[in-house]
């Protein structure tokens, strides 16, 4: 009996390993924002009952930034499907966890969504990965009251002043200050290696460009209305502020009446030419791991996409406010009639998705803000010297990709 009863647990043990094989090869886990895990649970469990029955789903909450991470430790523990920030994008792609999309999706998907979010998706000519939202950037909050004209940033900066009202925008980060110099044609960026190393940095700084920008962002500090911030809520006695979509509630509160929303004004350069502030533009994206098993790989594939289209965004977007980036989501009643996400919308055609950057360009950014705050960078500088803080600020982000 002892031998037998042996035997029968080894019989035992083996059917739970092949169950758990078969457990394995039929489950497409997850991984989403834990404010969307019920939703894409929903979403991902009627889609497979109608068109792959014999697949089940596992939603665990894993966010964006944690999610690109995970994947970058260890692609074959992780989610066979999981949303990122696309300025992991390229870290995954040479890490191996990202899954070409099926060919016959690409059209769809470029001809789908929104121009920007198309981009963020590629790397060189291939895409990786599905739009799911185009919502990370910064626009023009602003007191319809006091702002007359939200297209001339020397308008909303007269207005402004002349209503003793104050003007936010930081100039001091990396993030906002790329508003001026890509707005008057100057680049940053940087390419990195397999293994996420940079090595090189595109950038033009040290140029007329640059100094249009440079002198653009002195001359926005040396208004009286002008204040360092980009925070609603750390904000008091606001005329306009440049800010992004996670503020809009507060911004409905402080501004009430008078609230309003555009895309960031154009401004004139010290060359007497109009350019319009740009900056950087952020979207999640939705990607799939590479499968050895073919016919999962299909299942991920066809849910990745399913999950990522106008009417799952549109769905998302009622669900938890997610900024879609289907053209046709974006059209949606809903959509149209919030004002944030539509100057977003705007804004975003004059952006680029941002990349990997440095941590040490972030700091370098700062420094470069501060000096203009500071008064050590003036109206009165001179465009030798103010060439010469291009060129050292140049210099130094080269240094980082050497």
């Amino acid at each position: 009996m002892k031998n037998l009863s042996k035997v029968l647990m080894g019989g035992m043990v083996a059917t739970l390993i092949a169950s758990t094989t078969v457990m394995a090869d039929t489950e497409v886990k997850i991984w989403v924002a834990d404010a969307t895990v019920e939703f894409t649970k929903e979403k991902a469990e009627a889609f497979l009952a109608e068109n792959y029955p014999d697949y089940s789903v596992m939603v665990e909450a894993v966010g964006e930034g944690d999610a690109a991470q995970n994947m970058l430790t260890d692609v074959e523990a992780g989610a066979d499907i999981y949303i990122f920030a696309q300025d992991q994008m390229s870290r995954l792609v040479s890490a191996g966890a990202l899954e070409e999309v099926a060919p016959d999706n690409v059209p769809v998907v470029t001809e789908s969504n929104d121009a920007g979010s198309v981009s963020a998706a590629m790397v060189g000519d291939v895409m990786y990965a599905y739009p799911v939202t185009s919502d990370n950037g910064y626009f023009l909050y602003y007191d319809k009251s006091v702002v007359t004209d939200p297209t001339s940033l020397e308008a909303v900066l007269a207005d402004c002043e002349a209503a003793g009202k104050s003007f936010y925008m930081e100039i001091n980060s990396g993030w906002y200050q790329t508003a001026y110099f890509f707005g008057a044609g100057a680049q940053l960026t940087y390419d990195t290696d397999d293994q996420g190393n940079f090595t090189a940095c595109n950038t033009g700084y040290a140029s007329e460009q640059g100094l249009v920008a440079l002198k653009e962002m002195i001359e926005v500090a040396s208004s009286p209305a002008f204040v360092n911030g980009s925070s609603v809520g750390s904000a008091t006695n606001i005329g306009a502020i440049v800010d992004g979509t996670w503020d809009a509630t507060s911004a409905k509160e402080v501004l009430g009446e008078n609230y309003a929303c555009a895309k960031l004004p154009s401004f004139t350069g010290a060359d007497g030419a109009t350019y319009q502030l740009s900056g950087f533009g952020g979207f999640k994206l939705l990607g799939v791991k590479p499968q050895e098993d073919e016919a999962k790989l299909e299942v991920c594939d066809a849910l990745a996409a399913y999950l990522s289209s106008g009417e799952v965004q549109a769905a998302r977007y009622d669900a938890v406010a997610w900024g879609p980036s289907n053209l046709e989501a974006q059209k949606s009643e809903a959509v149209q009639a919030d004002e944030a996400l539509s100057a977003l919308a705007e804004q975003l055609a004059y952006t680029i998705p941002q990349g990997q950057y440095p941590g040490d360009y972030w700091t370098l950014a700062t420094g470069l803000g501060d000096s203009i705050i500071a008064g050590e960078l003036t109206a009165e500088t001179s465009d030798e010297d103010l060439m010469a803080a291009l060129q050292e600020f140049e210099n130094t982000c080269i240094s980082y990709a050497e």
